[in-house]
């Protein structure tokens, strides 16, 4: 039993694309989705710094293009399930049929776009807590007045909040935590300080049809498969201010019996946290085409 992932913000890096857009088609459709938002993804993957693909009105786009494109060049495959972390639940909602690539790919254009507003009202950011217990590390998030945006699974959890907030966090880390990594982000992602931006793609979601998915669809909010196209959207949008429960994906993940794990382009984050959370289920990143023989291998095996 197969499950398809797509990694979230952060996990871009200078010209990850370049290999990608030898692949017979890519760049011409790479260039369609450029057209129709505005924005040239190809420059953006290929040629740009990281300064530059750090912009959340970039980088969103950018990863979500990244995962449709490697996804599409596995092939005609049904993966039993698909699931997306963060802005990476867009690519999983387009794999999954809810919105097309075009759609998709002009939502996540207004996303980053909103939530680089959001994010430009108050300099924010989010840090990574390495170990650590989650509810002792939650209520110390808490105290400070940081958000848990994230809680990953494998002893991981993301706070979010002011840069001074963050500050302390580094001089007062919660027992147990190793070690704490500010992440390549420009703000306080599903915390209040997004409040903003979950208006703005409110509106931008009225002017999509979405269909119902075709594959499971395995939702941030609660970890729980999502039946229709209607409920996926209003989910993606209030993602936006809330956090993102990964380690409850997982979770469904064991529920539904996965025995292998695909993690799309630019792969490594999710397989990292599946390595350790779901012991015995055979995990594979795409982070370049020569990734994809042992992909279809995986593919042949438990899809």
């Amino acid at each position: 039993m197969l499950v398809l992932v797509a990694p979230g913000q952060g996990a871009q890096t200078p010209g990850f694309l370049t290999p990608w857009l030898e692949l017979p088609g890519a760049a011409d459709r790479l260039g369609a989705w450029s057209d129709a938002i505005g924005l040239d993804l190809a420059h953006y993957g290929t040629q740009a710094d990281a300064d530059a693909i750090r912009d959340t009105a970039v980088a969103q786009p950018l990863l979500v293009a990244a995962g449709i494109l490697s996804a599409a060049a596995l092939g005609d495959i049904s993966p039993s399930a698909v699931a997306g972390h963060s802005v990476g639940e867009i690519t999983a909602a387009a794999y999954a049929g809810v919105l097309d690539d075009t759609a998709a790919l002009t939502l996540v254009r207004k996303r980053g776009l909103a939530m680089a507003e959001a994010a430009a009202i108050t300099e924010t950011g989010m840090s990574a807590l390495l170990g650590g217990d989650p509810e002792v590390s939650v209520a110390h998030l808490e105290k400070l007045g940081l958000t848990p945006a994230n809680i990953n699974g494998a002893g991981q959890i993301v706070a979010a909040g002011t840069m001074e907030q963050l500050a302390a966090l580094n001089e007062d880390k919660p027992e147990g935590v190793r070690k704490v990594v500010p992440l390549k982000v420009a703000g306080a992602f599903h915390t209040h300080h997004m409040g903003p931006a979950v208006d703005k793609l409110a509106e931008a979601a009225k002017e999509l049809t979405p269909a119902d998915p075709k594959l499971t669809y395995v939702s941030n909010k609660d970890g729980q498969a999502v039946a229709t196209g209607a409920e996926v959207l209003e989910r993606l949008v209030g993602q936006v201010a809330n956090p993102v429960r990964w380690d409850l994906c997982m979770e469904t993940f064991k529920e539904l019996g996965v025995t292998a794990l695909i993690e799309v382009c630019p792969g490594g984050t999710l397989t990292g946290l599946a390595k350790r959370a779901l012991p015995g289920v055979k995990t594979l990143a795409l982070k370049t085409p020569d990734d994809l023989d042992a992909a279809r291998e995986l593919i042949a095996e438990h899809a």
